[in-house]
């Protein structure tokens, strides 16, 4: 009973799923209802992590871990998940996918997300995985009608089923040369001699780089990025950017530690494809949605290569990154969410043309979140990108650096071309500005954090200097 204590955030999101199913099946029309009960649990679930003790705890046979790491990365993808819900619930009931299985869906799957940060076990850890999985091929084909979102979803699945595949094979390669699943007796058993064990870590890389879509793993990203319905294109590009850090710092540091110097190098060529793909490939993007995937699979990039230095301050950056990464894409998608004219959402860049002419303070709040993406002081964006390229440089992998620079300056044109598109173009027809509060306080919310963290960015710097990281 003692170790239940230590799950109660997970126990809890489990009842609250079954019986929200149960609710929705018993009452008719009950969408918001389940909506609302969905987001006070995940308040409710936030607050069960925070009331953990900040120690490590080992449970179930040391299969499952609980730790500041944990805690801090389990309490941010509730948090992005609550304002995904929170700032959609317009787009979601425009769209017609206002039903029951929406929001359990969106639950279940963050439900797999918390397992995969726990996990210190490689069958724990695939469990959590298909979990996430398997909800996130159902949300990108939420959309039935759209033929769009079926495609997207029918990819999604494909290449997710691929990867893994390739990841189930790694781990059962790492399981047959080391004889455990456990985290640290893999740690304990693994040797640079053991060539079946490094084939086992380069599939498991394989499969974690798709879920983060790292290059060349990324191909899924634009199709289901642009063919899903926008409120699960924000939840993609949020939460479960989350989880896979997560598990790529735990995989990293705990099992292949002794390993370093042979997944050091596959580490940092994910991240020098993906910052010089993100960087070009969207240069000639005209929706919106798709430029947002080019963007992420680039910013992923400069998350990976602060995990490719092997050093503390390296995991400590590309956590900082992560989380300024979320906040700046959540006002991103806050403005998307905001292009709809006469009941229907646009996606084209070009649609935002002379948007400070008709609305001065949503074109504001592209203007910030858009100079913060592109990395231009003093918004939050250049601080993440300079804390990573501080720890690139301490580790002396000076050639990361210089490609980590070069690809920011040229990821820049794209996001300027859509502020000049939106202060200096002829004004097209004005959208609607009837917003839901949800999508309001999201957007003020991540503007404002965006704008004013070079006063105090020591409060976020602090906090994750606080996690006991390996």
């Amino acid at each position: 009973m003692q170790t239940l204590y230590f799950i109660l955030p997970e126990l809890f999101l489990s009842i609250t799923i079954m019986s929200l199913l149960l609710l929705g099946v018993f009452i008719k029309k009950s969408f918001k209802l389940i909506s609302l009960l969905t987001n006070l649990s995940l308040i409710f679930a936030i607050a069960l992590t925070l009331n953990q003790p900040n120690e490590i705890i080992k449970i179930f046979n040391d299969s499952y871990i609980i730790d500041p790491l944990s805690i801090f990365m389990k309490v941010l993808t509730m948090l992005f998940c609550f304002f995904v819900l929170f700032s959609s619930k317009d787009y979601i009931k425009s769209n017609n996918i206002d039903k029951i299985e929406y929001p359990i869906i969106i639950l279940a799957s963050t439900l797999g997300m918390i397992l995969m940060i726990s996990s210190y076990d490689l069958i724990i850890f695939y469990l959590g995985l298909e979990l996430q999985s398997l909800c996130l091929y159902i949300l990108a084909s939420f959309k039935r009608n759209d033929e769009r979102s079926t495609e997207a979803g029918l990819k999604y699945f494909v290449l997710s089923a691929l990867s893994s595949g390739l990841l189930l094979y790694g781990c059962s390669l790492v399981y047959g040369f080391t004889g455990s699943t456990n985290f640290e007796i893999i740690s304990t058993n693994l040797n640079e001699s053991n060539t079946g064990a490094v084939f086992g870590i380069v599939f498991i890389i394989v499969g974690l780089a798709f879920k983060v879509s790292a290059v060349p793993f990324h191909m899924w990203t634009p199709d289901v990025y642009e063919g899903s319905p926008t409120s699960v294109t924000s939840f993609f590009a949020l939460v479960p950017k989350i989880a896979a850090i997560s598990v790529f710092i735990r995989f990293m540091y705990v099992p292949f530690l002794n390993m370093f110097s042979q997944w050091q190098t596959i580490i940092v060529f994910l991240s020098i494809a993906s910052m010089i793909l993100g960087a070009v490939a969207a240069i000639g993007q005209t929706n919106i949605k798709r430029l947002m995937a080019y963007s992420s699979i680039g910013h992923m990039g400069y998350a990976l290569a602060g995990l490719a230095t092997g050093t503390n301050l390296g995991i400590q950056s590309t956590i900082i990154y992560l989380t300024i990464y979320l906040v700046m894409n959540l006002g991103a998608f806050g403005c998307i969410f905001m292009m709809k004219r006469e009941n229907i959402y646009y996606e084209n860049i070009n649609d935002l043309s002379g948007l400070s002419k008709n609305h001065p303070m949503m074109a504001l709040s592209f203007l910030i979140i858009l100079f913060s993406l592109a990395g231009i002081p003093p918004l939050a964006g250049f601080f993440a990108k300079f804390y990573v390229f501080v720890s690139v440089v301490e580790a002396k992998m000076y050639f990361l650096a210089v490609i980590g620079l070069v690809t920011t300056v040229i990821s820049a044109f794209y996001y300027l071309r859509i502020i000049k598109i939106i202060y200096f173009d002829k004004p097209k027809k004005p959208f609607e500005t009837n917003y839901d509060l949800g999508l309001k306080i999201s957007l003020i919310m991540s503007s404002i954090l965006i704008l004013i963290y070079f006063i105090y960015p020591s409060i976020l710097i602090d906090t994750i200097s606080s996690i006991l990281i390996y």
